[in-house]
């Protein structure tokens, strides 16, 4: 090695930022290393890597005797003296050792530490880069899918998209470009783990900032979302404007911002709910697009009865009972729909067995 390996270094700092000292230990701890495997380990050997220069040598600790008998840990008071003039016996001396052929050695070991180094430190650098990126969108290109898992090349690194993080109703295609949402960035040995998804609920939230102005300036603000992926969502929308309909901004003109996120989601129904402080017109509200005559709440159990037309009922509870569960999930509170038939005839029979009881 020479002074090219440390011209070498000095490069690597400047444009890598990775310090030369750091690599220059590293290097330090790996030939010593690669001595002993090579060498042995009972020479009591040290390699010395010479910083200004580059070169490598090896020196062993002797024991300064008159007679040698083990000439791996001794040398001869005469031979030491030649070295070390002022030496006497039990003195311990540095003698030097470097194999023939360590120089080829040592350059190899030095190169792979310096290739090891560089892959370590951009690993570091993509790891920092998507931390500070976690909770964005990101647009990519499916380079391969494994067991429905789909990875996503974004250039010096890949993202992961499971199967739990994909929209049940979607296909996906190598080669196809498409936005997802970093919601976990891992550092592992072998490099950072990008995890994305398309249906996480924030997904919709970062889509809906991207859209609409109004909420990326903090006008609009979202409350909350309830999401069942590729099917139908609810996202409640607070205006800090009086001047300004949160529902209308996230519409837009003639629909088309929320039909551009539509188009995003590949169909999927949005519903735009206005909240409110108050939790009988915010859950009313939470049933859009069913009429509510009245919502009764029980505070301690977090409850609300929902009273509606009875030709709103299907509508109130959904297919499958979906428009209640989001409902539920939007507002935190356990929704209990009834028409108004069922509540009357309710009425009716308390007081028929209220009667009953006073005869």
């Amino acid at each position: 090695m020479s002074n090219e390996l440390i011209q070498a270094l000095i490069d690597i700092e400047k444009e890598r930022g990775i310090p030369r000292a750091f690599l220059i230990e590293a290097i330090k701890v790996a030939l010593n290393t690669a001595y002993k495997k090579n060498y042995g380990t009972g020479l009591n050997a040290m390699v010395d890597f010479n910083e200004e220069t580059g070169e490598v040598s090896v020196h062993s600790q002797k024991t300064v005797v008159a007679e040698v008998e083990d000439a791996h840990m001794e040398i001869a008071l005469e031979e030491a003296q030649e070295l070390y003039p002022d030496c006497k016996e039990e003195d311990l001396v540095y003698v030097e050792i470097t194999p023939s052929n360590f120089g080829r050695i040592a350059a190899q070991t030095a190169k792979q530490v310096v290739i090891q180094k560089l892959r370590e430190a951009e690993r570091s650098l993509i790891y920092e880069e998507f931390l500070e990126r976690e909770g964005e969108i990101l647009t990519g290109t499916i380079q391969r899918i494994e067991n429905r898992t789909a990875f996503i090349t974004l250039g010096r690194t890949e993202a992961i998209m499971l199967p739990s993080d994909q929209i049940n109703n979607e296909r996906y295609a190598v080669g196809q470009r498409i936005k997802a949402y970093i919601y976990e960035v891992k550092n592992t040995s072998k490099g950072p783990n990008i995890f994305v998804s398309r249906s996480h609920p924030n997904f919709l939230k970062r889509l809906f900032e991207m859209e609409v102005p109004e909420i990326y300036d903090g006008v609009v603000e979202i409350k909350s979302i309830a999401r069942e992926a590729g099917a139908r969502s609810k996202i409640s929308v607070y205006s800090q404007d009086d001047k300004v309909d949160p529902v209308g901004a996230c519409v837009g003109p003639r629909g088309l911002r929320v039909q551009n996120i539509v188009s995003e989601l590949n169909g999927e129904k949005i519903d735009i709910i206005k909240y409110d402080r108050d939790p009988e017109r915010f859950i009313a509200n939470s049933l859009s697009p069913s009429k509510v005559i009245y919502v009764d709440v029980y505070e301690e159990e977090k409850i609300a009865r929902v009273v509606v037309p009875d030709y709103q009922l299907s509508l109130a509870i959904g297919k499958e009972g979906q428009n209640a569960r989001l409902a539920a999930k939007l507002t935190g509170w356990k929704v209990d729909i009834k028409s108004e038939s069922q509540v009357l005839a309710a009425n009716e029979e308390a007081e028929e067995d209220e009667d009953y009881e006073q005869a």
